[in-house]
């Protein structure tokens, strides 16, 4: 991923080339490998790059070969090689960069090109073939990305985007998040969605809504996932995967070993039959240095996993055990709760919100970030989005039917850009890190949004129903029972990480986290304060001393109101009967399902 800053609709850009640039530095911990700028007839386009595929020819904005068309992405396109297969030998490409084929896309199917994309992304691309310039924006289907669109009524017309909202607030006083599956176009000052899958009405109400009745294909749901983790193994650079011990980190981690070992012994393979065609023939300096390379290479391939909490926590604990049995080189990082109190003011200016949960879950994965970025890695897998799909969430357990379960899954899953998603990809992005998210690929939205909520309902009590094989009807029964045996007969984790209890992030780096936040809360915001937040904040007034310490922070690092506009806040259904505290040791069940099977 990378940071990306636009403005369109301004006389005599070059006169802002400077200022676009300064805007765009403030995201270059998004893009620390390389900064690029163009300047058009009547727009400015500057990228901040982190070189992940390509990376010694993709640097960007990206520009068509008559150089009218020019684009800046942030982000990767998994389908780049099967795209570049399908536009025919007649288009040339300059770049190996995953994101070129955009160009070209553009030029054959105009703005249904994003229909075509597989991957994660935010561009905004520029074409100067037309008169007036044309510009278009879009954002990837669930908004993995992050996109913010902006504009000023001290310059009437243009319109801005970029990859934060720190890039904007001094330039703009109406923001917005850019809504995740649209595309905007400035012919027409339109923003319009291109993402409908079939499973996207099944939130609404009455007849409108669309509840599946498709009993849960296990194998389906197994080799869908795969098949994800698998085209997010697409890099250059060192990669590894977060591990907290959960069961959807866990399952990442287990399926990026089994392909890595694929890697593993394919390079072996070749560097064998390389080792033995040379050795042939006579021995040179170069056949000696080449030598050396190919051992280089054969020790490359080995996944890495990385885990963070507090002392002896839940997660550490777990996440040892999967490492242990997946064979990972692991590394986990222990920070104290006042370490993390001390980074909070940083977390909330990189993560740029100020709901609660995002702010505790994201401390831990902001403090592990820079651990990771400092060994050399770019790149990690991360298992958000399971929660949402499949109603994993503690909570779920008071859903009323079938049909408000399925409801608020897609609900869940509409907004994870304004949560989850954003979570995890500032948090990481601080550092310059990307973080792929498996769980999130079309296909398996596809099959696992479209399975019977029936199926992925779970018991209300800590007594837990149990299928004819002897495993809890617990939460994810699906996606536990679609790992929980092999068709080569090796367990993908063992049955104590498969099948153990969920734990909101926040919760299981360590109890004493959130406990540690609410105390500190306590100290430094004075009763007087509190007592007059409703006068302070009549909307989205803080209904607890920690949620006023965040939103006080907030405040501080963007005073406006378009900043805070485009903040949301995450809480679980009031209506059924569930604590505004999104803790999952708020929720009943949780203690009496440890309770039931310590």
């Amino acid at each position: 991923m990378c940071g990306i800053f636009a403005i369109h609709g301004v006389d005599q850009p070059a006169n802002h080339r400077t200022h676009a640039i300064a805007c765009s530095k403030k995201l270059r911990h998004r893009g620390p490998d390389w900064s690029g700028c163009y300047v058009g007839k009547e727009a400015i386009l500057v990228h901040e790059r982190l070189a992940i595929v390509g990376v010694d020819t993709g640097a960007q904005p990206l520009l068509s070969e008559d150089g009218k068309v020019i684009l800046a992405v942030n982000g990767e396109i998994y389908n780049h090689l099967a795209l570049r297969q399908s536009l025919g030998s007649d288009v040339k490409f300059r770049t190996h960069s995953d994101c070129e084929p955009i160009l070209a896309l553009y030029m054959k199917h105009d703005k249904d090109l994003c229909s075509l994309l597989d991957g994660m992304f935010s561009f905004v691309l520029l074409d100067e073939s037309v008169t007036p310039s044309r510009i278009i924006a879009a954002r990837d289907p669930i908004g993995i990305t992050t996109l913010y669109q902006g504009w000023s009524s001290k310059r009437p017309g243009a319109v801005y985007f970029a990859s934060e909202l720190k890039a904007l607030v001094n330039d703009c006083d109406n923001i917005i998040s850019f809504p995740p599956g649209h595309v905007y176009d400035s012919r027409d000052n339109s923003t319009t969605r291109y993402y409908t899958p079939s499973w996207w009405n099944g939130d609404l109400e009455g007849d409108a809504a669309t509840i599946p009745a498709t009993k849960a294909d296990f194998e389906l749901i197994r080799t869908t996932l795969e098949d994800a983790v698998r085209k997010r193994l697409m890099s250059e650079v060192p990669y590894g995967v977060l591990l907290s011990g959960g069961l959807d980190s866990s399952l990442i981690a287990s399926i990026a070993a089994r392909e890595t070992e694929k890697v593993a012994q394919a390079q072996y393979e070749l560097r064998q039959k390389k080792l033995k065609d040379m050795s042939s023939g006579p021995s040179t300096p170069t056949l000696a240095s080449e030598l050396s390379k190919l051992t280089t290479l054969a020790a490359w391939p080995q996944l890495h996993s990385f885990s963070i909490g507090l002392e002896n926590s839940p997660d550490l604990i777990a996440a040892r055990k999967a490492a242990h049995f997946l064979g990972t080189v692991h590394h986990e990082y222990v920070f104290t709760v006042q370490e993390g109190i001390d980074a909070i003011p940083e977390v909330i200016y990189h993560l740029e919100t100020f709901d609660v949960t995002t702010v505790r879950a994201s401390t831990p994965m902001y403090l592990l970030s820079r651990k990771i970025k400092a060994m050399g890695v770019k790149m990690v897998l991360s298992g958000e989005g399971s929660d949402e799909i499949l109603g994993g969430y503690l909570y779920f357990h008071a859903a009323p039917d079938a049909r408000s379960f399925h409801q608020e899954c897609i609900k869940r899953v509409k907004n994870l850009h304004t949560s989850d998603c954003l979570r995890a990809n500032k948090s990481t992005m601080a550092w310059g890190l990307e973080a792929r998210v498996p769980f999130l690929d079309k296909k398996f939205l596809e099959v696992a949004m479209n399975v019977d909520p029936k199926e992925k309902m779970f018991s209300k009590s800590g007594s837990q129903e149990v299928d004819g094989d002897g495993c809890p009807k617990m939460e994810k029964y699906i996606l536990r029972k679609a790992f929980d045996c092999s068709p080569d007969g090796k367990p993908y984790l063992p049955r104590s990480i498969l099948w153990r209890q969920k734990e909101q992030f926040s919760d299981g780096v360590g109890y004493s986290w959130i406990d540690g936040i609410k105390d500190h809360a306590a100290t430094v915001v004075s009763d007087e304060a509190y007592a007059d937040r409703t006068s302070r904040w009549p909307d989205d007034t803080p209904d607890t001393k920690e949620a006023y310490y965040i939103r006080d922070i907030f405040d501080g690092l963007f005073p406006s109101e378009a900043a805070a506009s485009t903040a949301v806040r995450w809480v679980p259904r009031g209506d059924w009967g569930c604590a505004s505290d999104p803790s999952g040791r708020s929720v009943n069940i949780h203690s009496a399902a440890y309770e039931s099977t310590d």
